[in-house]
């Protein structure tokens, strides 16, 4: 969760740092800190809060000239946000030697018992502190950084990358990693590190994705990486397909509005090169699966956290529809402690943007341990989700920078569409027509998402109108239920109210009691125009909330003459086939968040408490 970036070489240090902290700082903004050495020594400044402190603190304390340091944004774990608990924590009685960790220390407890009882001072409530002292400690006693930084973090328990710096060797950057996600950015006379690839894109497109266990020697003119145990790796280099300016806000107000406005972009990306003309899907990712996979599965487990649960449940019902094979969703987090069924015959999908969800890496491990294939649904190139998994299908949405996820969801959602079009085709479950109609109708879904992104006015207007709302619930039905929850979310975490999302049928069962005079719903509406349609249904719905005093504003398709008579406000979406619809339909609602939030104040790119990549479980 937290940013880390490190640096060695000709470039002023503090530039690479900040800058590249700057593009992390969606990782976390709790608060922010710098190390570097300088002809000084060993030089720190940390502040609590945004970047924008630390840099303002910077400039009233300036730092020397430095060719070599180590930067860090925080998501709080061990003690709250303030300037003693940031990072960067210098260990030892000298103060020497600077560190960063992304992660939780497990066993700090007893390790810094062990510290206390020799009479160590701490500085701060972090279990990070401890791995600095206990460094420091080491290298005292074996006057070598390399070996006292591998025997140290051989004693750690829990999720950690680690970068340190000490003034007595001064050309190199440490760093380790288990169970937390590192990179390395390869330059020409200086390397970078970082805990994605958005801390050093500006600098360089060759990287090298860390593995599990694993420890580099970061210095201006080489790489060394050796597994905790001292044995050399050889991890593959991979070239970074977009540049610093896919993370920058290109003139937008927010990272947000930005990235809404990608959507177009991100699901045509995800569609190219899989799905011909003729509506015939090419997943050539799939293939390390193995010869004859298809045929060996008997049950499918998608498992994700947040919204790309619901993007699993959306792609649930076209798996299901088109494939016939038995599918479900599983919370990554609650997956593995309930002793799910999982035989060599089931194919779990996980799914995440960062790909270092920790609760699902750890779900992904239970289930191959237990035999079953692992498919990775992913957007971060070399992410250790991906590099643990039997095949990834990329989502190729670009780096996505707000906390609060919107085109990673339409494009994971995209690609859950491809999959279930290729188990249909490669288990012949339905006619080819019919599947290659549905592929058709799919390569249609970007120029109609353009549509969304055109209307999009009304639902900003109603965010606006609806500011002082202290509740809002969603309702939905098939594939609308999961949009439901995703609209309730998105609300949740950009403007701190209430919102639920519910299966509109569920509504007489105990929810319709939460409806008084003024309380807005949201309700996805589905498509009057298909034989089986739940349309009537839920037109039903709306009355029933009405007749309460709700006030409802209806997402439903072009072409739907009823809901208008029932609604106090339409937001209509191209027609399309019901199962496509998701993609439509979730928009209006991430406009209608992001609306109400900024109508209220609130950073929608930064919303409180949470961060992007949840790499502690």
């Amino acid at each position: 969760m937290c940013g880390i970036v490190g640096y060695v070489g000709p470039k002023e240090t503090l530039d690479v740092l900040l800058g590249g902290l700057k593009r992390l700082e969606y990782r976390g903004y709790d608060s922010a800190g710098v190390s570097v050495i300088s002809e000084l020594g060993l030089e720190t400044r940390k502040k609590a809060g945004k970047l924008t402190n630390l840099v303002n603190e910077i400039a009233e304390h300036p730092m020397r000239p430095s060719h070599i340091g180590i930067g860090h944004t925080r998501w709080a774990t061990h003690g709250a946000p303030t300037d003693g608990n940031a990072h960067p924590h210098l260990g030892g009685p000298t103060q020497k030697l600077s560190l960063i960790h992304n992660g939780i220390i497990e066993n700090f407890a007893e390790l810094k018992a062990e510290l206390l009882a020799e009479g160590t001072k701490f500085a701060s409530e972090t279990d990070s502190e401890v791995a600095a002292h206990l460094i420091a400690r080491e290298y005292a006693s074996v006057g070598d950084l390399p070996t006292a930084f591998a025997n140290v973090v051989n004693r750690l328990h829990g999720a950690f990358t680690l970068l340190v710096v000490h003034v007595d060797q001064p050309d190199v950057v440490m760093a380790a990693r288990r169970n937390a996600p590192l990179v390395i950015g390869l330059g020409d006379g200086e390397n970078f590190l970082g805990s994605d690839v958005a801390a050093f894109v500006e600098h360089t497109k060759r990287a090298i994705s860390v593995g599990q266990d694993q420890i580099v020697i970061l210095r201006a003119n080489s790489v060394e990486v050796r597994g905790f145990d001292g044995t050399p790796a050889t991890p593959e280099e991979f070239t970074v397909d977009w540049d610093a300016s896919a993370a920058s806000k290109g003139g937008w107000p927010s990272f947000m509005d930005k990235e809404i406005h990608d959507q177009p972009q991100a699901v045509g990306d995800t569609l190219m090169g899989r799905i011909d003309a003729d509506g015939v899907v090419q997943l050539s990712e799939v293939e390390s699966l193995g010869v004859d996979w298809v045929n060996n599965i008997d049950r499918l487990v998608f498992v994700a956290c947040g919204t790309a649960s619901y993007a699993g449940d959306v792609a649930k019902y076209a798996v299901e529809k088109w494939s016939r094979i038995p599918t479900s969703v599983e919370l990554s987090h609650e997956f593995r402690y309930r002793d799910p069924i999982i035989t060599d015959r089931t194919l779990v999908v996980a799914i995440s943007q960062s790909g270092e969800t920790m609760d699902t890496l750890m779900a992904t491990r239970y289930a191959k341990e237990a035999g079953a294939k692992v498919l990775a649904i992913c957007n971060t190139q070399g992410a250790t989700l991906a590099r643990e998994s039997d095949a990834v299908i990329y989502t190729h949405a670009g780096p996505e920078v707000a906390v609060a996820s919107t085109k990673a969801l339409t494009a994971q959602i995209t690609a859950g569409y491809l999959l279930g079009l290729l188990l249909a085709q490669l288990r012949n479950s339905m006619p080819a027509t019919a599947r290659q109609a549905l592929g058709q109708e799919l390569l249609k879904m970007p120029a109609r998402v353009q549509q969304v992104i055109d209307g999009l006015a009304q639902p900003r207007q109603l965010g606006k109108d609806f500011a002082d709302a202290k509740s809002v619930l969603f309702l939905g039905r098939n594939v609308g239920f999961p949009i439901a929850m995703e609209g309730a979310l998105k609300l949740k975490e950009l403007a701190y109210i209430h919102a639920e999302g519910f299966a509109a049928g569920e509504l007489k069962h105990g929810p319709i009691a939460l409806i008084d005079e003024g309380q807005p719903v949201i309700v996805i509406v589905p498509s009057p125009r298909e034989a089986d349609t739940l349309h009537p249904k839920v037109i039903s719905n709306i009355q029933e909330i009405r007749a309460r005093g709700a006030k409802v504003i209806a997402v439903a398709e072009e072409g739907d003459a009823i809901v208008g008579d029932y609604a106090e406000h339409v937001i209509f979406t191209p027609q399309c086939q019901s199962i496509f619809s998701p993609i439509l339909s979730v928009i209006p609602l991430q406009a209608f968040a992001m609306e109400l939030a900024t109508a209220k104040g609130l950073d929608v790119d930064q919303p409180r408490n949470l961060a992007k990549s949840v790499t502690v479980e």
